[in-house]
């Protein structure tokens, strides 16, 4: 079996988290890539959150990469037995608009804007995880949506957005290993 992953970074770009992640879930079976969404690979740091968000925004916005995106997933699906598409902060909710592709599965690590498309429907497990706290909405009315959509879990930990980077005001560390042992076991699951 061959597996594909491909990531798709916070606002802050391809970071030491993103390429921290994408050697996590390497193995003799599993290619990872992570997809930069900015020109020449830019990248903010942390201090600059405002910054890299009127960037994202700006020059990205939640529309205009699906066409690419979604190319390149199903290039990917005609080469991979699986192909598997995680996304953090806005990755993940260009990853949640991209699970109606035919992909094997795609996780979803605290992307808040979801909840301005609850009328995606997966065509694949699809794993949510999101933080206890949100500072822009309701995190528990989200879950209960998210709940009620075929092929999606929903998982929630303690902390805020971005809980899972070691490098990040907001990292939890004992969310971060709990998300993390979820996360592989989604991976390795056969059914949702």
């Amino acid at each position: 079996m061959k597996r594909k992953i491909l990531i798709l970074h916070e606002i802050y770009g391809v970071n030491h988290f993103i390429k921290e992640q994408a050697q996590t879930y390497c193995d003799e079976h599993t290619s990872v890539s992570y997809i930069s969404l900015y020109p020449e690979g830019k990248s903010f740091p942390y201090k600059q959150e405002q910054q890299a968000y009127d960037f994202f925004l700006r020059t990205v916005g939640f529309d205009a990469p699906l066409e690419i995106l979604s190319q390149k997933l199903l290039e990917a699906c005609e080469t991979y037995d699986e192909v598997v598409l995680i996304g953090y902060s806005v990755g993940a909710t260009l990853a949640w608009r991209l699970s109606t592709l035919p992909l094997h599965r795609v996780i979803c690590v605290y992307g808040s804007r979801i909840r301005q498309f609850l009328d995606v429907r997966p065509s694949c497990p699809t794993l949510i995880i999101l933080p206890s706290h949100e500072s822009s909405f309701d995190v528990s009315a989200l879950k209960k949506a998210l709940e009620r959509i075929s092929n999606v879990q929903v998982k929630q930990y303690q902390g805020h957005h971005g809980f899972m980077d070691t490098l990040n005001w907001n990292f939890c560390p004992d969310s971060y290993f709990q998300a993390h042992a979820d996360i592989v076991n989604f991976l390795r699951a056969e059914q949702l």
